[in-house]
């Protein structure tokens, strides 16, 4: 979105597809959640386009279903393409 620094949108991402929309519970006094979470570790203007970026997003591979390809695409792709902040 216009004036969303990539930076952030970056971080929003990775956020949003790991565990930026998990619920607050007690529980989480058990679990470290920065073992769980995604990280923006990159990004880059797209050539000829402006106000275009590619953000890199590396996830822990705890977070996802050993072999289940179908797993980890929804838990990526499926929250990001409603995210209010990318366009």
């Amino acid at each position: 979105q216009p004036g969303v620094p990539p930076e952030e949108a970056g971080a929003a991402v990775a956020a949003e597809s790991s565990t930026g929309t998990w619920t607050t519970v007690w529980t989480d006094g058990l679990t470290s959640l920065d073992r769980y979470k995604g990280r923006c570790y990159g990004i880059e203007p797209v050539a000829g386009e402006e106000n275009q970026f590619i953000a890199y997003v590396a996830y822990p591979l705890d977070l996802f279903e050993e072999g289940s390809v179908t797993n980890m695409f929804t838990s990526i792709v499926g929250n990001v393409f409603g995210f209010k902040a990318l366009r």
